[in-house]
């Protein structure tokens, strides 16, 4: 995603390794457990999921494609820009353990919600910043939260993310699901993915399934 040449090869190497290798990886929801979702866009899925992968309380993260007019979109679609899909997270996870509010603190603390569908080099439609809300409560706290972050001064533009209803969510094909955890030795891992990872431990080191290392 640096750059058209390295999503070309990077895609090529995932595609040739067998499906069941790739398909996402989630633990067993305990029975009695009330889960709940949440659909975020925060640009490039890659770089995300392994960031929510990595919390408490949440069971499963799948990468994929929300907010447009194309059923079933291909990645090669989403790419065009032209169906209105962005790349987003599906993410499954127990309120009792963590809450909506607490992926909020995380989705705005891993990407840049301030420049409008662009993170880093990655450009268009498809990577803007965006809150897919599955109910009004979700609405509400979101809303609250952007007015919150936006008067406190956080950040030095205005904050862009678009709080939208959740209508419909399509998974990316396999290649794509818990890319991190499949290729952490990939070029655009060891230098995107990475440094956004251990930057998030540091930050959320309360926060997660496991300690980070030092």
């Amino acid at each position: 995603m640096l750059t058209a040449i390295l999503i070309s090869a990077i895609s090529l190497v995932s595609c040739n390794q067998s499906s069941t290798q790739n398909k996402a990886m989630s633990e067993t929801i305990p029975a009695g457990i009330k889960t709940d979702t949440a659909t975020f866009g925060t640009g490039c899925f890659w770089c995300t999921e392994a960031v929510f992968q990595e919390l408490k309380g949440v069971y499963k993260v799948t990468s994929g494609y929300s907010g447009g007019t194309v059923k079933n979109p291909s990645y090669e679609e989403v790419c065009s820009g032209n169906t209105g899909h962005a790349e987003c997270l599906q993410i499954i996870y127990d309120p009792k353990v963590i809450s909506f509010d607490e992926l909020l603190e995380v989705f705005w603390e891993s990407h840049d919600p301030t420049t409008l569908n662009r993170q880093g080099n990655d450009v268009g439609t498809q990577y803007r910043s965006v809150i897919f809300y599955h109910d009004q409560e979700q609405k509400k706290k979101s809303e609250e939260y952007k007015l919150k972050l936006d008067k406190s001064g956080a950040y030095n533009n205005p904050i862009v993310t678009e709080i939208t209803p959740f209508s419909h969510f399509y998974a990316a094909e396999d290649y794509h699901q818990d890319y991190y955890r499949l290729h952490g030795s990939q070029p655009y891992c060891s230098f995107v993915i990475r440094p956004k990872v251990e930057k998030f431990e540091k930050v959320f080191k309360n926060k997660l399934k496991t300690p980070a290392q030092p």
